[in-house]
């Protein structure tokens, strides 16, 4: 197989440009990998695992901290997630599963309406105070995935990995997050309700009590 091999790990997690990815490496394939990585400074990509394999599109990722070593030589590592490529082909010849892979970009630039933007960072602020996670800043690069990293919908940041449009991201971010802060505030409300009379049925839009 001609061209760089990108070593893969295959994960329930679909990785997203920017995002941190917390890993505890125990299988010993993987630990040679990681132990690679490492030693050449390199990145390592991050695919997302189903029943029938691995799907085509992934994220690489970085290490940028070694949290605990372990006298077994397993690993508590902080990764961060880089650049986006397709899946050519699969190389079986290490213990670790490699690849031949095409990197890409999204096709243009093309600007997210600011209505857009102001929607989906009024969803992440919401649900920040929810999750107590940090609102990124607002001139950040790619700043949809730098959102959509609060969800933890793996199908949905899969979609978004393969969008070629920082517009259209945004769009689709603003909608799931704004689902999602639905949902966890009529979550909060039907345990209020739940606590206070035992029932959850009168709920309104939005989680707020009748």
């Amino acid at each position: 197989m001609a061209g760089r091999l990108l070593p893969l790990f295959p994960l329930d997690v679909a990785l997203l440009p920017h995002a941190r990815l917390p890993l505890h490496i125990f299988e010993l394939r993987y630990k040679e990998m990681i132990g690679e990585c490492l030693e050449q400074e390199s990145e390592f990509g991050v695919v997302l695992r189903r029943a029938e394999g691995i799907l085509r599109t992934g994220c690489t990722a970085t290490i940028v901290d070694v949290l605990k070593r372990y006298d077994d030589g397993r690993l508590d590592i902080l990764a961060i997630g880089r650049r986006r490529f397709e899946v050519d082909g699969i190389d079986n010849q290490r213990s670790f599963p490699r690849g031949e892979v095409r990197f890409y970009q999204d096709s243009e630039y093309d600007e997210p309406a600011a209505e857009t933007v102001s929607k989906a960072r009024q969803a992440y602020a919401l649900l920040t105070d929810i999750s107590g996670q940090d609102t990124p800043d607002e001139r950040a690069p790619e700043l949809s995935f730098r959102l959509a990293a609060i969800s933890d919908d793996h199908d949905f940041r899969q979609m978004l990995l393969a969008s070629l449009s920082e517009a259209e991201r945004m769009e689709k971010v603003a909608e799931h997050l704004a689902w999602l802060v639905f949902r966890k505030q009529t979550q909060r409300a039907i345990k209020k309700v739940a606590r206070s009379n035992g029932h959850g049925r009168h709920v309104a839009e939005f989680g707020e009590e009748k």
